[in-house]
C-alpha cells in the first residue's frame, strides 16, 4: 500500500471543506446513489450553523492510477479562522505535506500566511491549489504572483518555492494543470499528491512511538488519542508506556485496548498497524495532547510543537444576577471549574488561571471567536455563568510594555475607503499597503488587538455589508497608548419586573433598544444603547396610569422600533469595562458589574 499524509490549509471560506467533499466522493467513499450533504466534514452544529470549520478532522480516501494499485491518502481538514490556529499547528505534525488552497479572487489572506509559515518551518512540501477559478472576478495570474511573493517573504526553500500549482473548482469537483485547460475530475490533484508529497518517514524496526496530536472522546470508550505512528508496529492490547517530552520522569504504564485507522469518514478497528499511518487509540485512560505512546519504557518521548501563546483573556465566573439559577442545569463553581479544565484536554491553545475570587477563572485564548465558540458550546450544554469584557494580554519586554498587534486585510468598495481609513486611524491602526482590484480596494493595516474590539459590526454598517475584513496575530509591539473601548453609553433598567410597551416607548427616544415587551428585566440590566457617551437609567417597566376619562384621539398608538438583535459576538463587542454578560441556555443578558444605581454612581464619582 502506498501511503500519503496531507493537510489542507487555507484562509476561512476559501473552499477547504468543499474540496474535501469532492475528494471523498471521487475517492469512492460514498455509494453512487448515496445522498451526501454539503460540507460533510463540518459535523458540529456550530460548524454547520456558522459555515466555518472549528476542529481539525481526519479522513482518508483510496485511489489507484497507472503506476500504483492501492494508494491511501490520509487527509486532515483544518480550520481557516485565525482564532483556531492552535488546531492547525498541532495537526501539522501528523502530515508530510500540505495543500495550500487560495481563492482565485481574494488571493492569500492573513490566515494563509500564518498556517503556511508553520508548514514551512516543519519543512513540509507544499502543493499550491488555486480554487474557485470559475469565479467571474477571478484574477489567476495576479494570485499566483502573490503566492510566490508570500513564499519568498516566508523564506521558503528553493524546493518549496518551486511547488507545483494546480487550478481547481472545488464546487464542480475538477482540477487541471493549467487555467486554460478545463478540468474533468480531481485526478490531476490526486496524482500530484502521490508524486510530490513524500511517503511518511517511518521505521518499523524501531520501538513503537506515537505523538498524540489530537484527542477525541466517546462516552463508551473514553478518550481516544489520535496521531501518526512514527516508528515501529502497534498491536491491539499491547502493553505501552505513556510519556511526555517536558516531564520525562512521569512515565506510566497502560494498554492499547483498541486500534483504529481512518477509512473514509469512519474509524476501522484493526489488530495491527505499521508506522507511518495516522491512527486512533482508545482505552489508554488519562492521556492528553503532547503525550507520546511508547512501545518500550526505555524509548524517549517525542517533542511537541510549541503552540503560539494566547493574546486575549476573559473572566468566567458564577452567575450572581437576580435571575441566577433559573435557566441553567450547571450553575455552581465546581461545575464551571470542571468544564473549563476539561476543555484544556482537547484545546492546546487555551489557558486557564485562577483568580483571587474562588468563583472566577481567567480564560485566555487566541481571539474573540475562539472564546465565543467556547461560551456558546457551554451554554448549549446547559451551563449558566457570566463573562467579563475581553482584554488583551500585555507583555513586558526590556522594561517596556508591549501589546499584541493584528495584521488586518480589508476589502471594500471604493466609496467606503475614506470611512474605513478614518476609523482605523482613530483606533491606532498603522497603514501598511493598498492595492486596487477593479472597483474594490484592498487595505492592509497593523493595528493593536484592542483596537478591533467592537469594530467588526461597526465595519459592516459602515460598508453596508459589502466589506470583507480578516485579521491574524502578527507580533507584539510597544504599547500604542490609551484607546476608548466604546463611544456610546448604555440604557440601564431602573427596576426589576417585566418590560411593557409603554415603558419601552418612552425609553426608545434615548437610544436603540435590545428588548421587546414581555422581557423580564432586573435593576442594573442593560436594555439598550445610548448614542451619548454616558449611561442613562430608564424605566422600561413603567405602565401608563389609567383614568376613566377618554377623549377622541388622545390615546395614540404606541409605535415601537424593533429591538436590535444582539448575537453572542455582538454582546462581547458591546461590553464596556464595567459591564458583564450573563450567559444562560435560554438568554444572553448584558448587565452592569455593580447592579445598584447608588453604589455604581459613588464608584464613578470616586474614579473622577
Amino acid at each position: 500500500m502506498i501511503l500519503r499524509n496531507i493537510a489542507i490549509i487555507a484562509h476561512v471560506d476559501h473552499g477547504k471543506t468543499t474540496l474535501v467533499d469532492e475528494m471523498l466522493k471521487q475517492g469512492g467513499v460514498f455509494r453512487e446513489n448515496q445522498v451526501v450533504r454539503d460540507r460533510v466534514m463540518d459535523s458540529g452544529d456550530l460548524e454547520r450553523e456558522r459555515g466555518i470549520t472549528i476542529l481539525a478532522k481526519n479522513t482518508s480516501i483510496r485511489y489507484s492510477n497507472d503506476k500504483f494499485e492501492d494508494i491511501k491518502i490520509n487527509i486532515v481538514d483544518t480550520p481557516g479562522h485565525a482564532d483556531f490556529g492552535g488546531e492547525v499547528e498541532r495537526v501539522l505534525k501528523m502530515v508530510s505535506g500540505v495543500l495550500l488552497l487560495v481563492d482565485a479572487a481574494e488571493g492569500p489572506m492573513p490566515q494563509t500566511r500564518f498556517v503556511l509559515s508553520k508548514a514551512l518551518e516543519l519543512g513540509h512540501k507544499v502543493i499550491v491549489v488555486v480554487n474557485k477559478i470559475d469565479r467571474p472576478d477571478a484574477r489567476i495570474t495576479e494570485v499566483i504572483d502573490e503566492v510566490l511573493e508570500l513564499l519568498l517573504s516566508l523564506n521558503a526553500t528553493d524546493e518549496q518555492f518551486n511547488s507545483p500549482t494546480l487550478f481547481c473548482s472545488a464546487r464542480q469537483g475538477v482540477a487541471s494543470y493549467s487555467p486554460e485547460v478545463a478540468g474533468v475530475d480531481l485526478r490531476p490533484l490526486f496524482d500530484t499528491i502521490v508524486e510530490y508529497i513524500p511517503e511518511p518517514v517511518a521505521d518499523v524496526t524501531k520501538p513503537t512511538r506515537m505523538l498524540v496530536s489530537s484527542i477525541d472522546y466517546n462516552e463508551f470508550v473514553g478518550r481516544i488519542a489520535i496521531g501518526r505512528l512514527e516508528d515501529g508496529i502497534l498491536k491491539q492490547n499491547q502493553e505501552i508506556t505513556i510519556a511526555n517530552y517536558l516531564t520525562p520522569d512521569s512515565k506510566r504504564k497502560a494498554k492499547a485496548t483498541n486500534l483504529y485507522t481512518f477509512e473514509g469518514l469512519q474509524r476501522a478497528a484493526t489488530e495491527e498497524i505499521k508506522a507511518g499511518d495516522i491512527i486512533a487509540v482508545s482505552g489508554v485512560g488519562e492521556i492528553t495532547i503532547g503525550d507520546t505512546i511508547l512501545g518500550s519504557s526505555d524509548a524517549e518521548a517525542l517533542p511537541f510543537v510549541e503552540i503560539s501563546a494566547p493574546t486575549m483573556e476573559m473572566t468566567f465566573s458564577v452567575n450572581d444576577s437576580p435571575f441566577a439559577g433559573r435557566e441553567g442545569k450547571f450553575v455552581t463553581t465546581r461545575n464551571l471549574r470542571d468544564r473549563l479544565y476539561r476543555e484544556l484536554q482537547k484545546d492546546v491553545s487555551l489557558r486557564i488561571t485562577k483568580t483571587d475570587n474562588t468563583d472566577s477563572f481567567n480564560v485566555a485564548g487566541r481571539g474573540e471567536m475562539h472564546l465565543s465558540i467556547l461560551i456558546e458550546t457551554m451554554r448549549r450544554e446547559g451551563y449558566e455563568f457570566q463573562v467579563s469584557p475581553p482584554r488583551v494580554l500585555y507583555k513586558e519586554e526590556n522594561g517596556q510594555k508591549s501589546e499584541p498587534m493584528e495584521r488586518v486585510i480589508i476589502d471594500v468598495p471604493e466609496d467606503h475607503v475614506g470611512t474605513v481609513m478614518d476609523k482605523m486611524g482613530s483606533r491606532r491602526g498603522e497603514f501598511a499597503a493598498m492595492t486596487q482590484q477593479g472597483d474594490r480596494t484592498k487595505l492592509e493595516y497593523l493595528i493593536p488587538t484592542r483596537g478591533l474590539f467592537g469594530y467588526r459590526s461597526e465595519f459592516l454598517s459602515d460598508t453596508r455589508g459589502e466589506g470583507i475584513m480578516a485579521s491574524v496575530f502578527d507580533s507584539y509591539a510597544p504599547f500604542a497608548g490609551n484607546l476608548d473601548r466604546r463611544g456610546t453609553g448604555s440604557l440601564i433598567a431602573f427596576e426589576t419586573g417585566e418590560a411593557v410597551a409603554y415603558g419601552i416607548f418612552n425609553a426608545q427616544d434615548r437610544g436603540a433598544m435590545f428588548i421587546a415587551p414581555g422581557t423580564k428585566v432586573y435593576a442594573g440590566m442593560i436594555v439598550g444603547v445610548s448614542p451619548k457617551a454616558e449611561d442613562i437609567v430608564v424605566n422600561v417597566c413603567k405602565k401608563k396610569q389609567l383614568t376613566n376619562m377618554r377623549a377622541s384621539g388622545s390615546d395614540e398608538a404606541l409605535r415601537l422600533v424593533p429591538p436590535r438583535n444582539m448575537s453572542l459576538e455582538r454582546c462581547l463587542e458591546f461590553l464596556a469595562d464595567d459591564e458583564l454578560l450573563e450567559v444562560t441556555p435560554q438568554n444572553l443578558r448584558l448587565r452592569k458589574a455593580i447592579l445598584e444605581h447608588e453604589l455604581r454612581a459613588k464608584k464613578k464619582s470616586k474614579e473622577k
